[in-house]
């Protein structure tokens, strides 16, 4: 189905709209351009809750513009996928290096942030965006636990609370989708089943080439089958119960981003029960929002790139903890 020019309009593409947007506000300050680029009632879900309504949106990046005034985002990826004759999901992927002033002297800061946009002709609908703001509090010598401290998990409303779709592949949160390239997303789906859900660990020479690349938060990058493993388990090790659901997938092949991606929006649904890597545990549920892109070469994955934010999930575990009771050690 061919997308109708109204969805990207002035630009050339979906691509071309998502970087000159951005660019529009965060590079050049135009923060009004809000108005003309969002709906109204237009919904946006972050890593500590939903913000409804332009006008948060506003003020939001108002604040966040203040904090780092020497911000520059420049687009790393852009994957982008019809919804409809005049719609588009697109998963933008950020990468920016920014000086801040920091205990006199300037400090570069390396981080990735994820925005899954969905545009009804020209215009933003709904939004699901992650930060790597682990990666601030690392290369910035701040504490996350202290970071952590203060921000408040507000929790998710609208399609965040509603269960997964049934078959993410006929239609995602985003509404239907086309079925394009579905022996490539049904690998990555089934990878994200057995591997990040069932623990097969074993499974990741399966999936993945032999000299992969993970880069995941904190600014990290990953190589191998083996390393790779060994990071799964750190991310997991603290909710021993978590289970990832897809809530949507998009595709698109480019030979400017060297081919075919498929970007997912996942959650990671778990218990803090396990290893206590985020203070003493509390035995409650937590939920993670989070978007991975996978780079396709040949029927294997070669690259993902990851970004979630464990600022946000400490914040999350620091709400559940006033009332944390005894939490049952492991004793196998």
């Amino acid at each position: 189905m061919a997308l109708d020019p109204v969805a990207y309009l002035p630009y050339k593409d979906p691509d071309d709209f998502i970087r000159e947007v951005t660019d529009r506000i965060w590079v050049a300050r135009d923060i009004a351009h809000i108005v003309d680029n969002y709906e109204p009632d237009s919904i946006v879900h972050a890593s500590l809750g939903t913000v409804v309504g332009r006008d948060g949106v506003i003020e939001g990046s108002t604040m966040r513009m203040a904090s780092s005034p020497g911000h520059v985002g420049q687009a790393e990826d852009v994957v982008w996928e019809a919804r409809g004759e005049d719609a588009f999901l697109s998963s933008h992927l950020v990468f920016s290096a920014d000086e801040h002033l920091a205990g006199g002297r300037n400090i570069r800061v390396r981080k990735r942030t994820v925005a899954n946009c969905l545009y009804r002709r020209g215009r933003m609908v709904e939004e699901w965006v992650v930060r790597d703001d682990l990666a601030d509090c690392l290369q910035l010598g701040i504490d996350p636990d202290e970071a952590a401290r203060g921000l408040t998990f507000q929790g998710w409303t609208g399609s965040m609370t509603e269960d997964p779709p049934q078959d993410v592949l006929k239609e995602g949160v985003s509404g239907p989708r086309p079925d394009d390239f579905r022996p490539e997303c049904e690998m990555v789906l089934d990878f994200i089943d057995q591997v990040w859900s069932q623990r097969r660990l074993n499974k990741v020479h399966d999936f993945m080439a032999r000299d992969l690349f993970l880069h995941t938060i904190g600014d990290r990058t990953v190589i191998r089958p083996e390393r790779y493993q060994a990071d799964l388990l750190e991310m997991v090790g603290p909710f021993p119960d978590a289970r990832f659901a897809v809530r949507d997938v998009q595709t698109h092949s480019s030979e400017r981003y060297a081919g075919l991606r498929v970007a997912v929006l996942w959650t990671m649904h778990g218990t803090y029960r396990g290893t206590p890597a985020f203070g003493p545990l509390t035995g409650k549920p937590v939920t993670v929002m989070g978007v991975s892109q996978f780079l396709v070469q040949d029927g294997r994955i070669v690259k993902e790139v990851r970004v979630y934010d464990e600022i946000a999930l400490r914040a999350q575990i620091n709400a559940g903890r006033e009332e944390g009771g005894d939490v049952e050690v492991n004793i196998y």
